[in-house]
């Protein structure tokens, strides 16, 4: 039997990246999900690369209208959901202290905090007992590095609002944890040089960055009955970056 036989899943952020490849494993093991993204024609692609059970919202997890849009169709279409991941977010790299602004606070905190408790918030009501909170963190959530003050402290937020809502939820059996990459291959490292690419990989154990693969079968065991008795963690794929 697959995983995740029967299960409705909603993943915020989802078109493209850990979090799409997330949403293919999840539908392969039968799942039908939900994804949302800020922009119409990536979610489209993003619906088309999954390719069946599926349904695309165009939503940005910083406005709750958007947030109130989701879930409606998901309880229009499904009528409630097993497992909310929250995914969506953003960061600005290379901003040391002197050059943050007021903008880029409200920008990176509206969507992964704001976004983070709202989506989470907004789900409840249709969040069955038992059910499971997947919330994206980052290495950057427990480590010091320069130039990214403003989305390091917004991860160590989500950290922190998965043992208190551990707690909140305890009477429904709701197990709410966080999956903190590591550096990943994905896009975002397409602007990246190789001499940059080298210096950090020299910092990973493993001596390599992760596949996008890799984070998506975490997801799938924080999702899935694999992980009943796992509650309130900060689960890092980072090959070893973050741990010395």
């Amino acid at each position: 039997m697959k995983k995740l036989e029967n299960k409705v899943a909603v993943i915020t952020g989802a078109t493209s990246g850990l979090a799409l490849e997330a949403a293919k494993l999840f539908v392969a093991e039968g799942a039908y999900v939900f994804i949302t993204g800020r922009r119409q024609s990536q979610l489209d692609k993003a619906v088309k690369e999954i390719g069946h059970n599926v349904t695309g919202v165009q939503a940005d997890s910083g406005n709750l209208e958007d947030l109130d849009r989701l879930f409606e169709a998901v309880k229009k279409e499904k009528g409630n959901i097993d497992i909310l991941y929250a995914s969506a977010g953003i960061g600005d790299f290379n901003v040391p202290i002197e050059d943050v602004t007021e903008d880029l606070y409200t920008k990176t905190f509206d969507v992964n905090v704001k976004g983070t408790i709202f989506t989470v918030q907004k789900a409840l009501p249709l969040l069955k007992d038992g059910g499971s909170i997947i919330m994206t963190g980052s290495i950057a959530g427990i480590k010091g590095i320069a130039g990214m003050g403003v989305y390091c402290a917004s991860k160590a937020a989500v950290r922190s609002l998965a043992r208190t809502w551990t707690l909140d939820l305890k009477s429904r059996g709701i197990r709410v944890n966080v999956l903190s990459p590591g550096h990943t291959d994905t896009a975002v490292f397409d602007v990246v040089s190789q001499e940059v690419i080298d210096q950090i990989t020299t910092t990973i154990p493993l001596g390599r960055f992760g596949k996008p693969e890799e984070m998506a079968k975490a997801a799938l065991f924080l999702a899935s009955d694999d992980s009943s008795y796992v509650a309130g963690i900060d689960m890092y794929i980072d090959g070893g970056a973050a741990q010395y």
